[in-house]
């Protein structure tokens, strides 16, 4: 999330790198899951390092979505005004343009949750210890009740995950209004 929010902030802030990042932000959102084992696999050896880049570079796309959309949707007037008033690009950026845009960026938060979410039975295909791992040997054993069980408790974090997001921007809202 950290280096997805930081690429959006630099392609919210440059044209010109957000039309070299739009390309390879595409052609990662489009790609199966299973591809992003193969170059981790090719550097690294089979573990936990590996599932964590492959699934670091599935669910690095929203983050710089998002960043970048919500920092290039806060209105113009707000922008001049903290121009006007004499804030640096760095005052700006945290203290006018970030809070506004944070109810986008907490979306973008959340997109990153639930992708990174979707890529665990995939990473478990490379040896990793997690509830990904369950659904694959629920799945290597026809254990439907496990699969069922480890499935649910996947969408059991997301859906957690969804309601913390929720309840962070609808607290943000009233302290924005």
């Amino acid at each position: 999330m950290l280096v997805g929010g930081l690429l959006g902030v630099a392609a919210a802030k440059s044209d010109r790198f957000s039309a070299v990042l739009k390309p390879v932000c595409d052609a990662l959102q489009t790609m199966p899951q299973f591809i992003f084992l193969i170059p981790a696999l090719m550097f690294f050896q089979v573990g936990e390092l590996t599932g964590l880049i492959a699934t670091a570079l599935y669910a690095i796309v929203p983050p710089i979505r998002y960043v970048e959309y919500g920092i290039r949707s806060v209105p113009a007037d707000l922008v001049e005004t903290s121009r006007q008033i004499g804030c640096t690009a760095w005052q700006r950026l945290l203290h006018v343009e970030l809070p506004v845009a944070k109810p986008v960026v907490v979306l973008g938060v959340n997109q990153t949750i639930m992708a990174a979410l979707s890529m665990l039975p995939v990473a478990a295909l490379v040896g990793t210890k997690d509830l990904g791992q369950q659904v694959y040997i629920a799945l290597s054993k026809a254990d439907a009740g496990q699969g069922l069980v480890a499935g649910l408790s996947i969408a059991l974090v997301a859906m957690i995950s969804d309601r913390i997001m929720r309840a962070t921007v609808s607290n943000a809202d009233g302290v924005l209004d």
